[in-house]
């Protein structure tokens, strides 16, 4: 209980870090009256940081749920031999779904690399 304790707060860490970063790089392009490439410049950082926190969190996240859903499955499957076929189908469906979060968070990221 300890480990995932610590490692909650580690990632809450991060992700306050990667956050009060990329909002200090929008206030530092906002403040300077300058060009709008320095302006660019000075945020276009922050943005990489915080696109790639985002990316590596969901990555992370989608990797645990699906280890874990597969490895559920397999004991399920090896205490119930002949529940192999829906169980299997529960679990592809379930594989699909974080899947598609983790999709949609590389979406976000680069939106927020190039659009923002």
């Amino acid at each position: 209980m300890k480990k995932s304790n610590k490692l909650a707060s580690l990632l809450l860490a991060l992700i306050l870090v990667s956050s009060f970063m990329f909002l200090g790089g929008v206030a530092n392009a906002q403040e300077t009256n300058t060009t709008k490439t320095q302006a660019v410049d000075s945020s276009t950082g922050s943005k990489a940081i915080a696109a790639g926190i985002a990316i590596g969190l969901t990555g992370l996240g989608g990797a645990l749920g699906m280890g874990l859903a597969i490895a559920k499955s397999a004991d399920g499957i090896s205490r119930q031999p002949e529940a192999e076929g829906k169980i299997r189908s529960a679990l592809m469906i379930g594989l699909v779904f974080v899947e598609t979060v983790v999709i949609y968070a590389l979406i976000v990221a680069i939106l927020v690399i190039f659009v923002l």
